[in-house]
């Protein structure tokens, strides 16, 4: 049987689904530390991005910091990590992770918040907003989806990479295929590869579905083209021809 086969007949069968560390424990092992990473790059990165993008200052420092963590490799930290008092663990795949998805949340804020029109948050000062309101009702609405979008880049990067967890004796779908490689068993490793790129997708889609409910103004469905208005009717001439 091919691994394309193997593999199907790995995900129909229910016992490495519902048994003890079967892909549904697994599932949530993966959410688990993945969750948490991205709340801990949000935590640092999202502030510090609103500070930045308000102030205007500090651009070309985002720049150089995003282009040093993306070219950080993932499995390098862990390996730091690994000689450290943190070891191996999901404490330090949160960790790396959360490097990881520092950089697009941080640059994504920056931006938002840098590119919000000047004449309409002076127009919102002139009425009377004091910094408070003007970062809750004008700066932030204009910004989120611009937060938003890196917020979903950070968190799908996550859920991809978290896989390694399994590499530093952590849990995760990667165990999956770990331990596929460990047995040669193609199937197996195919079959992890779907889950994760499943969960994935499933990121991807649940948050642009909450960046399309928390964004204001008016609204269309996700993946939906914009409708054009009626196109104009050509003034008929006096003969009765259209120009």
């Amino acid at each position: 049987m091919s691994a394309v086969g193997d593999a199907v007949v790995y995900l129909n069968d229910p016992f490495n689904w519902t048994r003890p560390d079967g892909i549904l424990d697994l599932l949530v092992e993966h959410l688990a530390i993945s969750a948490a990473a991205v709340l801990l790059a949000a935590v640092l990165a999202i502030p510090a991005g609103v500070l930045l993008g308000r102030s205007g200052r500090g651009g070309g420092a985002i720049v150089v910091l995003s282009n040093v963590s993306r070219a950080v490799p993932t499995l390098a930290l862990l390996t730091v990590f690994a000689v450290t008092p943190i070891g191996f663990s999901d404490t330090a795949t949160v960790l790396a992770l959360a490097v990881f998805a520092v950089p697009p949340m941080l640059t994504n804020t920056s931006v938002g918040f840098r590119e919000v029109d000047r004449d309409v948050v002076e127009a919102a000062r002139a009425m009377g907003m004091s910094r408070g309101q003007l970062l809750t009702r004008v700066e932030t609405p204009l910004a989120l989806p611009l937060v938003m979008t890196g917020i979903r880049t950070a968190a799908v990067q996550v859920v991809a990479t978290a896989t390694l967890a399994a590499l530093v004796g952590g849990g995760g779908l990667g165990r999956i295929i770990n331990l596929g490689f460990g047995q040669q068993d193609l199937g197996q490793i195919l079959a992890g590869a779907v889950v994760v790129a499943a969960l994935a997708l499933l990121t991807e889609l649940v948050l642009v579905l909450v960046s399309w409910a928390l964004t204001p103004g008016p609204r269309r469905l996700p993946f939906r083209p914009a409708r054009r208005g009626p196109a104009a009717e050509p003034e008929p001439t006096a003969a009765g021809v259209p120009l």
